[in-house]
């Protein structure tokens, strides 16, 4: 199986490529310990044709040695020389044997290797989340996720590239490689029994067609979808994302915050991420706050989300219901 080949990447899991240099590397290693022996003792060498071991000789029986050709011509004469053939170059030339028929073994066999790989990975997978894009968006929304608590195990990336796929199995994650438009993709990554899906692209076109092929095939999943530009919000709304983020907006809100100081850009910034000393989170309403106002309870609740509407604390329709979830600030949890 080629390199390009691979759709699976797995943390500790050696590229073909890197696998096939090493071992030529290890090949080459041993040809030049074998060559550095025979030259070292070319006094016990006997050449049939000219009687003269030159270097070229020495590279050329050593090369035959190590093959098992052996053409005869030259020979080992002295007993330094056949006990160096016999104790250094014999165990040599096993090993580089086994080399190559090793690597030809897991070549002819790396494809099986991958899908067996490939259905024990999905057999594990249930309630997992899928990130379609691991470039700058992609990665933070990945290692948030590891932040609040989700194993790495449990995030899986999906992307054309194999150099950032390989990049995001040395950080932990799962990745497969191909496009999330296609139907295939999303099939072999479990999207019907996934927890979300965050589409992460450059582009608004492929975020759509992402949303509307994933929609297609999973229609209670959790699509979240990155927007470039903000007249395509109600477009990826529209294709059955549940919910938009337009990464310049919040970037241009919170620089416009900034213009005569970066406290609330602080603030907000902790408020959004679970890495911050304080952080807002949503939460159901617990059995003994149904029936009061938000503001006569011991959180610090900023919204009343009923039905899909946020209604603010001071609203009269907020006295809270069994039904409804509550937007609340509070410190967060110490870590080790």
């Amino acid at each position: 199986m080629q390199p390009e080949d691979r759709r699976l990447f797995i943390g500790g899991q050696r590229s073909v490529r890197r696998t096939l240099v090493v071992r030529a590397l290890l090949v080459l290693i041993m040809y030049a310990v074998v060559i550095i022996a025979f030259w070292l003792d070319r006094g016990g060498l006997e050449d049939k044709f000219d009687n003269e071991i030159s270097f070229v000789d020495v590279v050329y029986f050593s090369a035959v040695t190590m093959t098992t050709v052996g053409y005869g011509d030259i020979v080992p004469v002295t007993p330094r020389a056949r006990i160096i053939d016999s104790v250094l170059v014999t165990p040599i030339r096993l090993l580089a044997w086994l080399i190559f028929i090793g690597t030809a073994y897991q070549l002819v066999l790396q494809r099986l290797i991958e899908d067996f790989r490939m259905r024990r990975m999905q057999s594990k997978l249930e309630n997992h989340v899928i990130v379609c894009g691991f470039g700058h968006s992609g990665a933070c929304v990945a290692h948030e996720l590891v932040v609040r608590g989700m194993e790495k195990r449990q995030i899986l990336i999906v992307d054309v590239d194999r150099d950032v796929l390989q990049i995001a199995a040395e950080q932990g994650f799962i990745g497969i490689l191909g496009n999330a438009t296609q139907e295939e993709t999303l099939q072999e990554a479990m999207l019907p029994s996934a927890r979300a899906l965050f589409v992460c692209t450059h582009r608004d076109d492929t975020n759509v067609l992402v949303v509307l092929t994933a929609r297609s095939l999973a229609s209670t999943v959790r699509i979240i979808a990155r927007v470039e530009e903000a007249e395509n919000e109600k477009l990826l709304r529209q294709s059955g994302a549940d919910a938009t983020i337009l990464p310049s907006r919040i970037g241009g809100i919170l620089m416009a915050g900034s213009l005569e100081t970066t406290v609330l850009a602080n603030h907000v910034m902790e408020l959004i991420s679970a890495t911050g000393r304080i952080v807002l989170i949503d939460r159901e309403v617990q059995t003994q706050e149904i029936g009061q106002m938000p503001a006569d309870l011991d959180v610090l609740a900023v919204a009343v989300v009923r039905d899909g509407r946020e209604l603010v604390t001071t609203d009269p329709d907020a006295r809270l219901r069994p039904q409804d979830r509550l937007l609340v600030i509070r410190q967060a949890t110490a870590r080790s």
